[in-house]
């Protein structure tokens, strides 16, 4: 099977839920793709129960968020990213899902980012991402060489240090990043040999000395590893400042373990970002090539070989004929999305899929501060970026190619629902082409 370009644009706009916004409403059976696969008999049944219980509008959240996780980083993007999903959504709905009845969990994930999932299946967007001993460290935690170097510790003798000093977040709650990092490190200093301490308590070699220490730069970066142990969650911003707890204390009962959840989280990134090699997996999850391949090679057996561009891609075989026949049933070849910075659907390594011209990449994918896109069925088509001044936001848009007044005016009205949205009013919208 020969797969175009505007074929998976349509498919992967329907597996990330862009196609059309779920409605509070929706009582069909928002049960994750995860759960209808390989699932013990009666899973599905009582897992739609369970949404049906909770009524509107958290099944819908929940089944958005399920789909890949959402980064949330810088933080608000969750939540841009889910208002483009569901229709009526509203900043206190996922506050409520997330803070009050915590059907949502923030915590370190793929690539050690932020991200949004559901709390039902922490076990899935955690516990695959622990590396197995003959595996080699998490990307992300690849610059703790040099506190390590310095310390003359290694990696696995300095992890189980700090697994054990996260225990503490069991019975507490500790506000801002830079208290959680120093308060762990004062706890392992405990357990340190007495010539380590004073290489412990050094200042950081990592830009800020006079704020971190040696040891706080060290917690840092193993934090990450913690999560995936569920050991350390983010609980609900104080004062603007993130706090942090312990999965158990934050939702009251350790993470229920779910067979099969790794290959679940290899089945979840080829839903959304199919069809897909085992070099974009590995990028999208941010581990080592051989830990991926592992997990990758879990499910072999249900992927099917596709070309695109003329060469080997994979799909998933459930998701095969949807593939095919996507472009002809529903698909609004002009339909116009403003997609906030780090959205799930731009988070893809081949991005020629979204953008053919390369040269205008590094303006949409950058090492900082993303602005957002503007989608025209599936394609980007242009930047936007929002300036908050208060109550009001003022937002620029910078087009890729022409549109016409029409196309400029439903822009405009996109931009009047987001800044509603936020609580807000616009303040002035700009379009440049």
């Amino acid at each position: 099977m020969n797969v175009t370009h505007e074929q998976i644009r349509a498919y992967r706009l329907q597996a990330h839920h862009l196609d059309r916004k779920l409605t509070l409403t929706d009582t069909e059976k928002t049960v994750s793709a995860c759960e209808i696969q390989n699932s013990p008999p009666g899973v599905i049944e009582k897992a739609a129960s369970a949404y049906s219980m909770q009524g509107p509008p958290l099944a819908a959240i929940e089944k958005a968020a399920s789909a890949c996780g959402i980064q949330n980083s810088p933080p608000g993007a969750w939540e841009t990213a889910l208002f483009n999903r569901i229709e009526g959504c509203t900043l206190d709905h996922l506050h409520d899902a997330l803070y009050r009845r915590k059907t949502l969990l923030q915590a370190w994930s793929f690539r050690g980012v932020p991200a949004i999932f559901p709390t039902r299946e922490s076990d899935i967007f955690l516990s695959p991402l622990c590396a197995q001993e003959n595996e080699t460290p998490w990307i992300y935690t690849r610059g703790i060489t040099g506190a390590l170097d310095y310390l003359q510790m290694s990696f696995e003798a300095l992890l189980p240090l700090v697994q054990k000093a996260a225990l503490y977040l069991n019975d507490h709650t500790i506000v801002s990043k830079e208290s959680l990092d120093q308060t762990l490190a004062d706890i392992v200093e405990k357990d340190l040999p007495l010539e380590k301490k004073d290489f412990w308590r050094a200042p950081s070699m990592y830009g800020a000395p006079d704020k971190q220490t040696v040891g706080g730069a060290a917690v840092s970066f193993l934090l990450r590893p913690c999560s995936f142990s569920s050991l350390v969650v983010f609980g609900e911003r104080v004062n603007g400042s993130p706090s942090f707890t312990s999965y158990e204390n934050w939702i009251g009962h350790k993470p229920e373990a779910l067979p099969d959840a790794d290959k679940i989280l290899v089945r979840k990134f080829l839903h959304c970002y199919g069809p897909a090699l085992v070099s974009s997996f590995t990028d999208w999850l941010g581990s080592s090539p051989k830990q991926a391949k592992r997990l990758w090679n879990e499910i072999t057996d249900e992927l099917e070989v596709v070309q695109v561009e003329g060469k080997d891609s994979y799909i998933l075989a459930s998701d095969l004929e949807n593939l095919r026949t996507v472009c002809t049933t529903d698909f609004d070849e002009n339909k116009l999305l403003m997609l906030g910075a780090h959205d799930p659907y731009l988070d893809i390594r081949d991005r020629t899929v979204l953008m053919e011209n390369k040269a205008l990449h590094k303006t949409v994918w950058r090492t900082t501060a993303n602005p957002g896109v503007i989608l025209k069925g599936g394609r980007i088509v242009g930047i936007w970026r929002p300036k908050t001044q208060k109550d009001k936001i003022a937002i620029s848009v910078e087009l890729y190619e022409k549109l016409h007044a029409s196309e400029h005016q439903a822009l405009e009205e996109l931009a009047a629902e987001y800044t509603q949205f936020r609580m807000a009013s616009l303040k002035n919208f700009t379009i440049s082409e």
